[in-house]
């Protein structure tokens, strides 16, 4: 089973097509059903490491502004207690707890698998980011994800390589400043050549601090480097682009 990062962008991707939402679409259709999902979202960025394992997670509107027909949206699909025990025995001896009730799924899933998977009838989890841990932390956490693939699990790292709001610029609306895109194709570099432990170089390039001001979007890249390393598989790009100057809207697929 495939693993993937999707650059998620504006939760309005949940409601609107655009040539991003479409290569979600085409990928979900290109790939064998997965039997549950696993998601590794920007947005549950807490000092700890947990998979939620409820039975039934619930829609986490995590965002404001929006229109109200965002905030009704639900995504209804089953939680997997089990895939969740089975990430906790995947990641030993990193420990991951069980979220039987503070989370769900948030919009950095739902508004992916919105896309890809409409019908909300495959069991999904959710996995935090531990904010406490160095970048080292979360690729050795990628590296033990890799085992869950042949089991028919399709992880989904929801993120952005370049996520950077206090500089988006709306008259960019499909361009990229030069040191997002000069970001942007470095990790490309990386993840299409087999090179994805060369990620954990990467706060060392020259443009890290502006395309990656908070850790948050940039986090969930290192887990799916890790399954690459894991498996001595390289990405291939599903699709690529910029938003308003300073987000990347870059997905990648490791087979």
């Amino acid at each position: 089973m495939p693993a993937v990062f999707i650059g998620h962008g504006s939760p309005m991707n949940a409601l609107e097509s655009n040539r991003y939402t479409d290569a979600w679409v085409e990928l979900a259709a290109s790939i064998p059903r997965p039997r549950a999902i696993l998601c590794v979202s920007a947005h549950w960025f807490i000092n700890a490491s947990a998979v939620t394992a409820m039975a039934a997670p619930r829609t986490i509107h995590d965002f404001f502004g929006f229109p109200q027909a965002l905030f009704d949206m639900r995504y209804p699909a089953p939680g997997s207690p089990e895939l969740a025990d089975q990430v906790v025995a995947v990641a030993e001896p990193i420990w991951i707890g069980l979220d039987q009730d503070s989370w769900g799924l948030d919009h950095g899933t739902w508004s992916v698998l919105a896309r890809m998977y409409p019908a909300a009838d495959i069991p999904v989890v959710q996995l935090s980011l531990d904010a406490s841990k160095p970048q080292q932390h979360h690729f050795d956490i990628g590296l033990r994800l890799d085992a869950l693939r042949a089991d028919g699990v399709l992880v989904v790292c929801s993120g952005n390589i370049v996520h950077n709001l206090p500089l988006v610029t709306p008259a960019l609306a499909e361009e990229g400043f030069d040191w997002a895109e000069r970001f942007d194709t470095r990790v490309r570099e990386l993840m299409t050549t087999g090179a994805a432990d060369e990620l954990l170089g990467l706060p060392s390039h020259r443009d890290y601090d502006v395309a990656v001001p908070t850790p948050d979007h940039y986090l969930p890249l290192l887990y799916l480097g890790g399954i690459a390393a894991s498996s001595g598989a390289s990405a291939d790009v599903i699709v690529e682009g910029y938003a308003y100057g300073s987000l990347s809207m870059t997905s990648l697929v490791v087979a």
